[in-house]
């Protein structure tokens, strides 16, 4: 025999079940947000990466000026591999992936380590990008959850 919500057109959930809402939230926007933005995000950092490699005149400082003294060589392969990452992370918050979402914060954090430690050669785009791995932490942790139920969705 039906519950009676069920038999009145209700329905029925078990416990711990989440209702998804008919219409996405307005958070699942700043979902969407941060996966492009971790996508734009990690071509910057291989624009970084590939100028660090190919011309490493293009920076304000030398290498020995830097927070953590490195050739711009190395610090160029490791801002590719981080776009390898942002990329890839970005792709799968976009696809409602849960790893997506831990692999984006912990990659935006990163982001921002190494960004801090670039910051004496390239200071307005480092700071440009922290602000945005700042955004997209926020949009990762406060309602990120929801994308995932709404692409789920049967």
């Amino acid at each position: 025999m039906p519950e009676p919500e069920e038999a009145a057109g209700g329905s029925h959930r078990r416990p711990g079940e989440v209702e998804v809402p008919e219409w996405p939230s307005r958070w699942v926007g700043w979902t969407l947000f941060a996966g492009v933005m971790m996508i734009v995000l990690g071509m910057v950092h291989g624009f970084q990466g590939f100028v660090a490699i190919f011309d490493d005149t293009y920076f304000l400082v030398r290498p020995s000026r830097l927070t953590i003294h490195l050739a711009y060589d190395t610090w160029g392969w490791i801002h590719l591999g981080v776009a390898v990452l942002v990329l890839i992370a970005g792709i799968a918050l976009l696809n409602g992936r849960v790893w997506g979402r831990v692999v984006g914060v912990i990659v935006a954090i990163a982001s921002i380590l190494l960004n801090m430690a670039f910051l004496a050669a390239y200071p307005i785009w480092s700071t440009i990008t922290i602000a945005v791995d700042v955004l997209i932490i926020w949009s990762l942790t406060v309602h990120g959850d929801e994308l995932r139920q709404m692409l789920n969705r049967e």
